[in-house]
């Protein structure tokens, strides 16, 4: 049993692989946190209880207790604990006060599916039930344990027993106290073409935060925090991992406080947010995912990967290959037609990548990005015979075909639009912004919804479509719908993410053959929640070899390799001008779900001959990037040199790529020294044809040798003896 409840000092003990989180309900009914980290005894762990320095103290008379004194499981507002609330409410007089204490608690054998929302699938849990000391309202907290996975997974449900309604102000999905103050934070922030760069700075006294008021997890900023011991590294010191299983706007919080403790929390951003729960009502918070490591960055990264892949990503296509797609966007942009696009899959023929993906520019009227956005019809002007005739044309060559959507969004230039211009976001009385030449649709009304799925799914049920990108590329504005009571209308955000979810879930399900990946704008919306629909997401717009080793080095920390889109592109590359050799940009979309994005047709010979022995590459270390451990060794961000390794889970085999980015004139010697291999086992190292021990391999280290040329790259073969 994971979850290991103590009657008598009221305990309760959960175990994930090789953690402990602790709690018990103290002396007024208040559940509260005793620890979280590396596994211990079930002891009595109130013992280490200390209290900290307070100011101006706010208690319970009775018994001398401050809320602001307490490590908290679920701490609410205004009754004496100053820090961040997880939960705060309002009820018709104006109340907004609530104390919650101990009801009752439940231990489930499988954690039931969150209603209407992504969620990782089973694992035992814990229902614990708290009751306001005030009104008939409860607040349910869910824990989830693991056995294979050093990861506690938690959601919250707010429940109103009574018989009238009640504001929710605030849901977040979990909270954690911390014992020290002393930590740094570790985040994601960037923007397009540039995400998910880490920051890290130390946590300061008061309230930080990242958050997105996007309606979308956003590029700017990753639902991901790590709070990390002052001197962690990759492979060193302790690591609190937190990320959301959420795609709309979000907030963590981390706040070190005057006592000597810190807490971190967060779930849905409560900017902006009001949500009225109805008598009888239920409201569900999306999952967090926290994540302990005794030994740094890395350990806590592979314990993401790997509970995400048994849990999260869509148990038919974790394991299995991936497409090796060749995409025309950046070949051809909105200019072809059959024959341009018959070209680019004739220059593939017999290299091995297997799946020909027509983006953006087959519908409506779409040869520019002004125009026919939510008119999903088939421009057969530009393609001759319709789809069919590109589709039977690829299949022929032996390719599978695949198709890009890019359903939530409309032109005001549009069919749809004329006909039903209340479709789109917009508030009466302002005009709506543009971005990219274009609006949001309003997902919350069930009528846009139903056109979407009908429109969307009539193309996939007439047509032989292997697979699907479906990309996103816009922030929502104005924030109003008219499908809302003007007392619901801060319920916008949630409700068009609800009502997002609804539609993968009606697409998606009824297509299960299909293999579908998400994309917007590239990274703007890689979230553990679209990770539960998609087994893979375009990483970044951003092709350049030198640039994706940064982006992909930093989307690793939270998300499995095999969950990163990583494809070659054309030189100069179209986001940074940078020329980088072939072979370099092969090596690093290899360190992903790898594919192809330029006009094969133009090609020169000498690229064109070298894709077969590429993908014969890819295909054979495609097992390491789907099931294996993966280990950062070098970052660019913080030096010339960018190093990671991919270890099979019975170590057997591995590859290390190492990357340098420019040439010194008479530079020192770099040595990199791989990880995760057996110490006693011998390895073949084919590049060097040599053979070695994992210890020598480990501690002497390799010294890889480039070419006299500015962004290079070197991959080493591991296979055990």
């Amino acid at each position: 049993m994971a979850i290991i409840y103590c009657e008598q000092r009221k305990m309760f003990y959960l175990e994930s692989k090789d953690v402990t989180y602790a709690f018990y309900i103290n002396k007024i009914g208040f559940p509260e946190h005793l620890y979280y980290g590396k596994r211990v005894g079930h002891d009595a762990l109130n013992y280490a209880y200390s209290g900290g320095a307070t100011s101006h103290r706010a208690y319970i008379p009775e018994v001398n207790i401050s809320y602001n004194d307490l490590p908290a499981e679920a701490p609410f507002y205004g009754n004496g604990d100053f820090r961040e609330p997880m939960v705060q409410i309002m009820d018709g007089k104006g109340d907004r006060l609530i104390q919650l204490v101990y009801e009752s608690h439940e231990i489930l054998p499988v954690k039931p599916a969150l209603p209407g929302m992504p969620s990782l699938r089973g694992g035992e849990t814990l229902k614990l039930t708290l009751k306001d000391m005030t009104r008939e309202l409860r607040v349910i907290l869910y824990y989830t344990v693991y056995e294979d996975a050093s990861a506690i997974v938690r959601h919250t449900e707010i429940v109103n027993s009574g018989t009238e309604s009640v504001d929710l102000l605030r849901a977040y999905s979990f909270c954690l106290d911390l014992p020290r103050n002393d930590y740094e934070l570790i985040t994601l922030h960037g923007a397009w073409a540039r995400e998910c760069e880490m920051e890290r700075v130390p946590m300061h006294h008061g309230v930080m935060a990242v958050d997105s008021k996007r309606g979308s997890s956003s590029a700017t900023n990753n639902p991901f925090m790590a709070v990390v011991s002052p001197h962690t590294d990759e492979f060193h010191g302790e690591a609190y991992g937190c990320n959301l299983v959420w795609s709309g706007s979000y907030v963590l919080k981390a706040e070190a406080g005057i006592g000597g403790a810190s807490r971190i929390l967060g779930g849905i951003n409560d900017f902006d947010f009001r949500w009225k729960l109805c008598a009888g009502e239920t409201f569900c918070t999306p999952e967090a995912v926290l994540v302990y490591s005794s030994e740094g960055l890395n350990k806590m990264s592979q314990s993401f990967h790997d509970l995400y892949r048994g849990y999260l990503i869509p148990e038919k296509h974790v394991y299995s290959p991936r497409p090796v797609v060749i995409n025309n966007w950046e070949g051809t942009y909105f200019d072809f037609d059959n024959e341009r696009l018959m070209a680019i899959v004739d220059a593939v023929r017999g290299t091995g990548i297997d799946t020909f993906v027509l983006d953006d520019g087959w519908f409506g009227a779409r040869n520019h990005a002004k125009a026919g956005l939510g008119d999903w019809v088939v421009n057969t002007e530009k393609l001759k015979g319709g789809l069919k005739t590109i589709i039977d044309y690829v299949h022929n060559a032996g390719l599978k075909f695949g198709l890009w959507f890019e359903p939530e969004m409309v032109n005001p230039d549009s069919d749809l639009y004329r006909a039903h211009p209340d479709w789109a976001i917009h508030c009466p009385g302002h005009e709506p912004m543009l971005s990219r030449t274009q609006m949001v649709l309003d997902l919350t009304r069930a009528e846009v919804r139903d056109y979407l799925v009908d429109a969307v799914s009539a193309i996939l049920d007439t047509h032989d479509i292997d697979y699907v990108k479906w990309d996103s590329n816009r922030a929502l504005t104005e924030n109003f719908s008219l499908g809302l009571n003007a007392d619901c209308q801060q319920e916008f955000h949630t409700r068009w993410t609800l009502g997002l979810y609804d539609i993968f879930e009606r697409i998606i399900n009824s297509h299960p053959d299909i293999f579908f990946e998400g994309c917007s704008s590239g990274g703007a919306r890689f979230d553990a929640g679209m990770l539960y629909y998609f087994p893979q997401i375009w990483t970044s717009d951003d092709t350049d070899a030198y640039m994706r080793t940064r982006i992909q080095y930093g989307t690793s920390l939270a998300y499995p390799l095999s969950s990163l889109s990583c494809h070659v592109s054309i030189c100069p590359n179209h986001q940074t001008g940078r020329t980088t050799p072939f072979a370099t940009r092969a090596a690093i979309a290899h360190l992903g779900a790898t594919g192809y994005e330029l006009d094969t047709a133009r090609m020169i010979a000498e690229e064109i001959a070298a894709i077969p022995a590429q993908v014969e590459a890819y295909h054979a270390m495609e097992e390491l990037i789907l099931c294996g451990d993966s280990y950062r060794l070098e970052s660019t961000m913080e030096g010339n040199y960018f190093a990671e390794m991919v270890v099979a889970k019975d170590r057997s085999r591995a590859v290390l790529t190492v990357f340098r980015a420019l040439v010194m004139a008479n530079a020192e010697t770099k040595r990199v020294y791989p990880v995760g291999l057996e110490e006693n086992a011998v390895y073949r190292i084919p590049e060097l044809e040599i053979e070695l021990h994992g210890s020598t391999i480990m501690n002497v280290g390799l010294v890889p040798k480039f070419v006299r040329e500015d962004f290079t790259a070197a991959v080493f073969t591991f296979e055990k003896i």
